[in-house]
């Protein structure tokens, strides 16, 4: 079993034990299963899918760091919620605010600060929805 740690700038979110992780990191997707080999990931804006209890739990995270070695999974995120937690009209409202912050592209628009509400808001729609 993997023991997983998921922290954000808050504190703890949550401890598991885990059959299997999967997550998207900036190389691309990856499944750890216990007695992996070392690693270190940049984790992007992605679903992570826990195996617990032989049951998938599945998470919107922001970007953030995975760091596994002994069976230990550390995941360092900006945020995360699990599907269960997801509120799926703030998502929506989100997007489209991010969407109309794009459009206006004018000097007090942060391009890349909306893309990435976007980006985030587009993934919470996409994991609540299935």
């Amino acid at each position: 079993m993997i023991q997983v740690k998921i922290v954000t700038p808050n504190g703890r979110y949550n401890t598991f034990e885990a059959s299997k992780l999967h997550a998207h990191t900036a190389y691309g997707e990856c499944t750890l299963l216990p007695n992996h080999m070392p690693l270190v990931a940049m984790l992007e804006i992605s679903r992570l899918t826990l195996t617990v209890d032989g049951n998938e739990k599945e998470f919107a995270i922001s970007s953030g760091i995975l760091y596994f070695n002994k069976n230990q999974a550390y995941i360092l995120v900006d945020a995360i919620e699990g599907k269960e937690e997801i509120d799926l009209e703030r998502a929506k409202k989100s997007a489209e605010r991010a969407r109309k912050r794009l459009e206006r592209k004018d000097a007090d628009t942060s391009i890349r600060r909306a893309e990435v509400s976007l980006q985030r808001a587009l993934n919470r729609i996409r994991i609540k929805n299935g």
